[in-house]
């Protein structure tokens, strides 16, 4: 343990994450290029996914291995796991994107807009979904909790909108069979 009672950092395997994010990211770059590949006015055989529209394979495994590696190798140098990692990959990855333009404002502007982007997500949780819930709270209680905390008086509720729409109050029945008697002259039978 460390001494602020965090558990000590251990060092993770830069070559094998970026390996195997090089792997990812250049499948989803293939799937990328067979589109761009079918996608083109021309008749162009299947081997245009390689030859004609292949540099998008290419760019997108040197993004993903980029990023990866800078964002492992910078927690290990750094030996911290926190949002700076996935800013200095994001940095990486996004002057990649930026050498394809050939321009060094192109690589510090596409490294500062990942970097941004992928700090930000990593700082605020790192899930689209939000923060990860306690594993060692029963859901179903967790909500029911939930419910108790934020249920409302049905008098309060009745008082703001009113009957009908599912919402009905104690002696709705009776005072729905008095009105219908008063107005059309009908009997309704109560429930027993």
């Amino acid at each position: 343990m460390a001494s602020d009672g965090k558990p000590a950092y251990q060092p993770k395997d830069a070559i094998s994450a970026s390996v195997r994010s090089t792997m990812i990211v250049g499948g989803a770059g293939l799937f990328l290029s067979a589109v761009q590949n079918s996608l083109t006015r021309q008749n162009v055989t299947g081997w245009g996914v390689l030859t004609r529209t292949g540099g998008t394979i290419g760019v997108f495994a040197a993004i993903g291995g980029g990023y990866e590696f800078a964002r492992v190798a910078a927690a290990n140098l750094r030996e911290k796991d926190d949002a700076w990692n996935p800013t200095i990959g994001g940095f990486v990855g996004g002057s990649i994107v930026g050498l394809r333009y050939r321009s060094f404002p192109a690589v510090l502007g596409f490294g500062a807009l990942l970097a941004i982007i992928q700090g930000t997500f990593d700082y605020t949780g790192g899930k689209m979904t939000g923060f990860a819930r306690d594993a060692e709270v029963d859901e179903y209680e967790r909500t029911e909790q939930v419910r108790r905390n934020r249920r409302r008086p049905i008098e309060e509720t009745l008082h703001e909108l009113g009957e009908g729409r599912g919402i009905y109050g104690p002696g709705y029945q009776e005072r729905r069979a008095e009105r219908l008697k008063k107005r059309y002259g009908i009997d309704v039978p109560q429930p027993a």
